[in-house]
């Protein structure tokens, strides 16, 4: 290679790093081959924000509850009853045929030891599946894939339907995808600019050449969605807000036989300290028309009994409503579980003792990191301890 030739690929190079954009960023892997161990997919809602479990699954007996709420809590007349003491919030309606079939259920008192009441630590707790007291640049799902991985991982193994990946989604070796629109990708990568720099010489400048690989792996993860994704696509009629095309561009992948065994999307925010009830309800309506349509989809695909969807918030709220109609930062919560044919043992759905706080807080009672490693062992089929870092006992199955 001459000198003229070096400098202009060294300068394409330098000026890529500046130009390429998020998708490209967003994903970072080893290999490319294929590695699913089973055909179980596990999809993850995350409530951002920090949802208000005490007026989503409402302890409609409780006399503390309306005491500590008495322009919050959501009266009996108008709650879905699904137990003697507790009910779902009536924006939830389009669940509770799901729940009657067995295909939505719930879990009460979920938390960790020590908790964090700030967003960002709180959520990188849950992300990370660590203690509160340490701190992890690896996500539960990223360590699974490096766990799965052995020099056979597939660049979209893990997607998240976002424009940026989240810390659960990055292992130390393999990391998932984000991509929010697979046309928009597959159109961005099929750029002059982008083909010329992937097919460019690098192996002369190791500098670069994390820069080669993320984009030549990029552009094969897009072209094999697009591939995938453009011959079928999903029958149910899903709903125009965010949350609704997120869902379908999940059941699209799923429906097309895109080898990922994890969806991740996001829903919020539920950051609700000021005039909560509109808004929680607005989200919550929009959560269950989402996920309505999406597991009828399913349902129409005989593909129901091998989707698990989790739903999950960074944490709950404080008992007490503030003077601004609003809750505050909280601790344990509630957790869903829809789809799926992983039932769990009825003990975790015991109703928050409202009697028994701490500083105004509800106590845990289920570790979030038991949840995670039943998932692991027994829905993903992996060693929960390998990915988790140390063994966890895990929840007690129906």
């Amino acid at each position: 290679m001459n000198r003229n030739e070096f400098i202009r690929r060294s300068a394409l190079a330098a000026v890529g790093t500046w130009l390429i954009p998020d998708f490209v960023k967003a994903y970072e892997r080893d290999q490319l081959n294929t590695f699913r161990t089973n055909d179980k997919v596990l999809v993850i809602i995350q409530f951002s924000g920090g949802n208000d479990g005490l007026n989503t699954l409402i302890p409609f007996r409780n006399d503390i509850y309306y005491r500590e709420r008495p322009k919050l809590a959501i009266p009996e007349t108008k709650v879905l009853k699904l137990t003697d003491e507790l009910a779902l919030h009536p924006a939830l309606e389009k669940l509770r045929s799901w729940y009657d079939q067995g295909y939505f259920r719930f879990l009460n008192n979920v938390g960790y030891p020590n908790p964090d009441r700030s967003h960002f630590r709180s959520m990188d707790i849950w992300h990370t599946a660590s203690d509160a007291s340490e701190y992890r640049q690896t996500g539960w799902i990223g360590r699974y894939l490096d766990a799965q991985c052995s020099g056979t991982c597939q660049p979209y193994q893990a997607l998240e339907i976002d424009d940026q990946l989240s810390l659960s989604m990055k292992g130390e070796r393999v990391k998932g995808l984000a991509v929010s629109d697979p046309k928009r990708l597959y159109q961005q990568t099929k750029n002059p600019f982008y083909q010329e720099l992937a097919r460019a010489n690098h192996e002369a400048y190791a500098n670069v050449d994390y820069l080669y690989k993320t984009l030549a792996e990029t552009l094969s993860s897009s072209a094999y969605i697009h591939a995938k994704t453009d011959v079928t696509g999903t029958t149910g009629s899903y709903p125009t807000h965010e949350l609704g095309r997120r869902l379908k561009t999940v059941a699209d992948f799923i429906r097309s036989g895109v080898d990922s065994n994890v969806y991740y999307v996001s829903h919020g925010s539920f950051d609700t300290h000021v005039n909560q009830q509109p808004k929680q309800e607005q989200l919550l309506r929009q959560y269950a028309e989402a996920l309505d349509v999406f597991m009828q989809d399913l349902k129409a695909q005989h593909k129901l009994d091998k989707v698990l969807v989790l739903t999950f918030s960074e944490f709950g709220r404080r008992v007490k409503q503030n003077a601004s109609n609003g809750t505050d930062h909280g601790t344990a919560n509630c957790v869903f579980l829809a789809g799926g044919n992983l039932a769990l043992d009825r003990q975790y759905q015991a109703v928050p003792d409202l009697s028994d706080l701490d500083q105004g807080d509800l106590k845990y009672k289920v570790d979030f990191r038991d949840l995670y490693a039943t998932l692991l062992d027994h829905w993903l089929g992996i060693d929960s301890a390998a990915v988790l870092g140390k063994p966890f006992p895990g929840l007690k199955l129906a």
